[in-house]
């Protein structure tokens, strides 16, 4: 600080503090030497309060408005600095104005997944957001417990402990309501100001501050798990599986015609061999998957054939499942086949056991219209 600083600040005798920001929680006025004249103008503006720190003790607090700085207005500070019949010289107290208003749109999350045990799912990890909103009621204790010596502290300075304390409150606020981690959503409201006062209880004696507002934007599960959810309601919306594979089998047989070039089993293209695979396997006697009501698989000394569509196997197939293939035109003649007994891959309509499902008659023509 220059000497014009100094000659300045000791001829100033207003204190004030016009707040440009709207995110400063406490703010020291600065003086040199932290002197002070009787008689000095301390303006107050509303969303303020002022207080007056002499050698580390808080004394005097006040409240919006113009004072006129004297004993009569200055007790505890008089009592502390020994004033018995008031003062004529220069004193020297810290002077720190305190925003009162309330400081909106501050952030809060969980840094680490919350484990619990969910009535549906079992253990899941769970994560949460929202915003809040902070405001200081008790000037004593946030100088106290949080300011200390600094010349201004930002609502961003203590955003960490905030989120702390908020995060500590929804992982007890979330154990104890015991809700299902599908219903949640449906409770963000009162969960929010439950949360607010859980963590307003926890601040408002210790640190001085408040929490006018607290939401919780959104609670979410890890995203391995958001995309089996995904896939599970897609099934609830698809409805009867069945059916479901019997449409997308015959959009697979539309897209095989226009694939120029393919011969074969090839010919019915990849997304029709995973369709019939798909179909074959939830049919009796199919491997793999099946529900509780469906027949076991075939016996390891049946046949059991595999399917080449576009280079690749698909399978296995039981006899009987073959044989629905051959009757749904799904395999042809000249759908390569193979089986445990077959030396390679061999044509459909070459093997004995079903060339004659080949050889059945056409139906006769439907009767002309009367």
């Amino acid at each position: 600080m220059g000497l014009f600083d100094k000659l300045r600040h000791e001829f100033i005798d207003i204190i004030e503090w016009i707040d440009d920001s709207r995110n400063t929680l406490v703010w020291r006025f600065p003086r040199y030497q932290n002197e002070i004249k009787q008689g000095a103008q301390l303006i107050v503006r509303p969303g303020q309060l002022a207080a007056f720190v002499h050698r580390g003790q808080v004394a005097d607090v006040f409240e919006p408005g113009t004072h006129t700085l004297n004993t009569q207005n200055l007790p505890l500070l008089s009592t502390l600095a020994g004033w018995k019949y008031g003062f004529n010289s220069p004193f020297r107290s810290e002077v720190y104005f305190v925003s009162t208003r309330q400081i909106t749109d501050l952030k809060w999350g969980t840094p680490n997944p919350i484990m619990l045990r969910d009535p549906e799912f079992g253990p899941i990890r769970l994560r949460a957001f929202g915003t809040y909103a902070l405001k200081a009621v008790d000037p004593k204790a946030l100088l106290t417990e949080l300011v200390g010596t600094d010349s201004a502290v930002e609502a961003d300075e203590i955003g960490e402990l905030m989120r702390s304390i908020i995060t500590e409150a929804f992982a007890d606020l979330i154990a104890e309501k015991q809700v299902a981690a599908l219903d949640l959503a449906a409770h963000y409201r009162e969960f929010s100001e439950e949360l607010r006062n859980y963590t307003a209880s926890r601040i408002d004696d210790e640190y001085g501050l408040e929490i006018p507002q607290l939401f919780i934007v959104n609670i979410s599960f890890p995203e391995a798990v958001e995309k089996v959810l995904d896939q599970r309601t897609g099934m609830g919306i698809v409805g009867d599986v069945q059916k479901y594979q019997q449409f997308q089998l015959g959009q697979a047989i539309g897209d095989a015609a226009k694939t120029p070039g393919t011969g074969g089993g090839e010919g019915l293209g990849l997304g029709l061999g995973l369709a019939m695979a798909g179909r074959m396997l939830s049919m009796p006697g199919a491997m793999g998957g099946a529900p509780a009501n469906i027949a076991p698989p075939p016996l390891p000394n049946a046949a059991v054939w595999h399917v080449a569509v576009n280079g690749q196997s698909q399978g296995p197939f039981a006899p009987e499942q073959i044989q629905q293939g051959i009757a749904a035109g799904q395999v042809t003649a000249q759908t390569l086949l193979w089986a445990p007994h077959l030396a390679g891959w061999t044509a459909a309509g070459e093997l004995p056991e079903l060339r004659a499902a080949f050889s059945r008659p056409a139906p006769p023509p439907p009767p002309p219209a009367p």
